[in-house]
Formats: C-alpha cells, structure tokens, sequence
C-alpha cells in the first residue's frame, strides 16, 4: 500500500490507509488508546479499541517513534482534524529513548533557547518551527518569481576569497594552498563584476560569513545573505524602486498562503505594504530623533534609533517600512558612489530594525580607486576587483538583505537564531 500524506486523508474517508510519521502525542484510556501521528503536513488522530489485538502494545510506543499505521479513515467531528483513522495494524520503523532531552509538545515554560539549540533537530519538529521553513520556502519562491519576471539572472559567486569587501576585522582567515585566503563576508565584488560582464540584472541568495563578536538577538557569523545587483540605473532611488516592489510582492504571496496559520500560530498579522515606502534623509532622520524622541546617534542609527524612527512613521503613515537615505561618507564603505559629499546609499527598516543596506556602487575606475585611498583600503589587496572597472562598466546599484531577521520580523519572533535551522555565532559550531 502506498503512503498517504495526513493533509490528504479528508478525501480518503472511508477507505483503508498507510501513514508514516513521529508519535506526537499519546492518550491511553481504559477501552480506548488515541496516538497524534505527525508527518511534515499535519497531525491526526489514531484510535486503537480494547477488541484489537495491538491494544496492549501501542500506548508503549516512547513518543516521538517513528511508525507506520493502517486503517480506516473515518469522519469523527470531535477528532482535532474532522477525522481520525481505526488502527488495524502498526509497525515501529524507529524506536526513540523514552528519555527525550527536550520536549516536542511543551507543557509549561520551553527550556531556555541555548539547550534548544543543543538538540536542534528535535526542536525542528515543533510544527511552528517546521512551518517557518514552510514560509521561507515560499518566501524565497516569491523573491524568484518577482526576479525572474524582471530579466534577472541567477549567479553563484564564490565563498573562498582573497580580499575583503567590509571591515578586514570581521574576516575569516585560513591557509589555502600555502596562500592566504577568507571566507566571504558579502558575494558584493563579484556582483559587480557581474555588472562588468554585461549581465545588468543578477541575485544570488548564499551563505556569508562574518567574524562578528556581537553576540545579539540579530547577529550571527554564517547566515545567508539575498543580494541583487542592477545596472542603467540613474540613482540608488531606482534601487529602492525595486526593492520596495519585491517586498510588496513577497509578502503579499506568504499572506496568500500563510496569513492565517501565521495568525493563528505566531499571533501576528501579515500586513502588505503599500507603495512607495516611506524615505528620509539621515540628515533629517538625526534631526527627528533629537527633536521628538530626545534621541542622539552619532554619524549611524543605533537600535534604539531604528525602532524610534519605525514607531515614527508607523504613526505617521500607518507604514510598517522607511527608508532612510544619503549617509554619511563615514559609515559607508569606499565603493559607494558619493554626491554632494554624501554616500549615494540607503537602509531599509521594517518593524524597528534595518533588514537592507544598498547603494549605488561607483563605476569609475580613477575615482573608485581614489575613494579607496581616502578610506585607507590596501590597494594591493583590492587589485583585482578595481581591474572590473578598468574596461568599460556601466552605472549599477543594488542591496543585501537578511532573510532571517526578515522572518524573525515577520513572525514576531525574539532572535534570528529560532528561524536559522542550524545557528552560528560566536559559541556555537555544533550541531
């Protein structure tokens, strides 16, 4: 008999049926035994009575063994899904310790999120953990259907590198066949280079890697990034043009399919932004957090200062997102382009916190080479990417955002840890 999947057995009432799935629950009554089947579609219910032979044996089951069952499917109003299935016979494929280190159906307080963490993959079967990988899913299908109806190309750039594209201080260095080489921080040169290739409209969604000591709710040293990068572009405002679609259109498809199990699961609504998004200088989001919040940060926005500027036009606008944009020269990197003695840049916030940095990159050689002396960047050290410029690259922009502070915002949820599946941060290489 071929499997059924516990989402589709609604259409199979009345037939004989095999599940496979974890133990998720059990209820052992004196005439009646129920066992809560789980698999990555949904729960059901399983009724063994004291006239079947297996009704000594099944409620011994540890929970969280895996098992097949077969049955009738048969509509029970009072079952948690409108049906449940007789048990005719069982089968253990895997027989979990009856000592589980963590629970998967809590009772009370959760262990704290470091002892989660320790036995990730049992925590993974929580069905709302296993729902945000649900939504990521479809939230990064949604990226790709707004990409690939807007003439982008994918790319693949590479993770060994020989230079860095941010603060040297947060590189990871390692021997590569007797020479030095670091993981990269941001797939951002090669990008570029796409740009110099005549590509005009790439992303890559990939893993980056950060030697990051902060250790907070947002930060972690391997994530993976989602990054575009755009060429013809006349400002970094065609950049926030795009950006501000795609977010729209994303989130529009995970509230089409998911807006009412996130509701229902997480407590929170999934609100789809209008267009455009709100934006403000730096210049005058400073002076706005001095003025109505008492608020100062000096040259970039501290966290306290995102969500201020957030509640701000919240207010304002009813509008979850601002851009803020025209940094200063100081807290942006060499190879934005500048005007006006200000960096041709932005962040995107959403919900209190930056989720994007963008920018129009600068495209000339003579002057990209001089930017990089003004920010004391080693020129030996940059000679291959500044040689991209050396022939003919046309005017390009583009960003880079975090997709799991983008879920961790969406849901509600305190750290991006609980929405990576395997986290990475100063503490942690294991599991």
């Amino acid at each position: 008999m071929e499997r059924t999947k516990i989402i589709d057995l609604k259409q199979k009432i009345g037939q004989s049926v095999l599940i496979e799935g974890f133990i998720h629950e059990i209820r052992d009554q004196s005439k009646v035994k129920f066992l809560l089947i789980r698999d990555n579609s949904g729960i059901i219910q399983t009724v063994t009575t004291s006239d079947k032979d297996i009704f000594g044996s099944i409620a011994k089951i540890p929970k969280e063994s895996v098992v097949s069952i077969e049955g009738i499917v048969k509509e029970e109003k009072q079952a948690p899904s409108g049906v449940e299935i007789q048990v005719e016979k069982y089968e253990i494929l895997s027989k979990a310790d009856i000592d589980l280190p963590i629970s998967v159906v809590e009772k009370g307080e959760p262990p704290a999120l470091p002892i989660r963490l320790d036995y990730r993959w049992i925590d993974l079967r929580k069905p709302e953990n296993l729902l945000i990988f649900k939504i990521w899913t479809d939230m990064e299908a949604a990226m790709r259907e707004y990409w690939l109806s807007h003439g982008f190309l994918q790319i693949h750039t590479p993770k060994f590198v020989a230079g860095a594209t941010e603060s040297g201080a947060e590189l990871f260095s390692l021997e590569y066949f007797g020479k030095k080489a670091s993981l990269a921080q941001s797939p951002q040169f090669y990008k570029q280079m796409a740009m110099a290739a005549g590509f005009e409209r790439v992303f890559e969604i990939g893993p980056v890697f950060r030697a990051n000591k902060s250790h907070t709710i947002r930060h972690d040293t391997e994530f993976t990034s989602v990054d575009i990068e755009v060429s013809y572009i006349k400002s970094h405002e065609d950049i926030m043009k795009i950006e501000e679609e795609w977010m729209a259109h994303i989130l529009k498809r995970v509230k089409e399919k998911y807006g009412d199990k996130i509701k229902e699961t997480f407590g929170v609504d999934v609100v789809v932004p209008k267009i455009p998004f709100p934006r403000i200088t730096m210049a005058d989001a400073l002076e706005l957090l001095k003025k109505d919040y008492n608020h100062t940060c000096v040259g970039d926005l501290d966290p306290e200062g995102e969500r201020m500027l957030c509640d701000y036009f919240k207010k304002k606008d009813g509008h979850e997102f601002v851009f803020v944009h025209d940094w200063p020269l100081d807290v942006r990197p060499f190879y934005h382009m500048r005007e006006n003695g200000l960096s041709k840049s932005f962040d995107l916030l959403w919900k209190g916190m930056e989720i994007t940095t963008g920018a129009q990159r600068e495209h000339r050689y003579e002057i990209l080479k001089k930017q990089a002396e003004e920010k004391n960047v080693p020129i030996e050290g940059i000679k291959t990417y500044l040689e991209f410029f050396k022939y003919g690259c046309p005017p390009h922009g583009g960003y880079g955002l975090s997709p799991t502070r983008v879920l961790m915002l969406m849901l509600g949820i305190k750290n991006v840890r609980e929405v990576t599946f395997l986290p990475r941060d100063t503490e942690r290489l294991n599991p």
